[in-house]
């Protein structure tokens, strides 16, 4: 099954193209490139969008506006390509890049996600961390605190940090209708609608 794969939920989007489990490709840029990096994928891997036979997108959490654009464009490419799209937990694919690691992701705020049996959002010192490894940008950027608290946290360019896409799509459990995916947003959003 050729499979794509993406997630914008953290400050490095990351993408990648599998066919049967072999990695064709995987970048890791900028959310604002995903469909660049996209067409890049297809390119280097020889492959064409009409071969496509499944999407997967990071659901979260993570940033409101990168989970918002992923799950806009993947929802586009499953209705314009017509292939079936599934939802992966970006929690769940960065704990998956680093076995037995606390998946920690920037939620600003002074919080953090973290993945410790279910997906909750804590203030950095809240966290238990005592002897435990912890991975991503959360971990990175409170690094001072976590480490107090006990944990370990791998150097700041360590690739432990990122929520690969490979991973999506081996954690893709159930492909389906395109508006069936929705985002994990664990809190409400910094925006407020303006009362006139």
């Amino acid at each position: 099954m050729l499979t794509l794969a993406f997630d914008t939920a953290t400050r490095t989007a990351t993408s990648a193209l599998v066919w049967d489990g072999e990695v064709l490709g995987e970048l890791a840029s900028s959310a604002v490139t995903v469909l660049e990096d996209v067409d890049a994928l297809f390119r280097r891997g020889g492959v064409r969008p009409g071969q496509l036979e499944g999407i997967v997108v990071g659901t979260g959490p993570g940033s409101f506006t990168g989970l918002r654009m992923g799950l806009a464009t993947a929802r586009a490419l499953s209705f314009s390509l017509d292939v079936p799209l599934a939802g992966v937990s970006t929690l769940a694919a960065l704990a998956a890049g680093s076995p037995d690691a606390l998946a920690v992701i920037d939620a600003r705020r002074s919080e953090v996600f973290v993945l410790d049996g279910e997906p909750r959002v804590l203030r950095p010192e809240d966290v238990d961390v005592r002897g435990r490894v912890c991975v991503g940008d959360g971990a990175v950027r409170y690094r001072v605190t976590l480490e107090e608290h006990g944990a370990e946290i791998p150097p700041d360019p360590d690739p432990a940090h990122i929520p690969h896409a490979r991973f999506h799509v081996q954690l893709a459990e159930r492909f389906g209708l395109a508006d069936e995916v929705e985002p994990i947003y664990l809190r409400a959003p910094d925006a407020k609608p303006s009362v006139s």
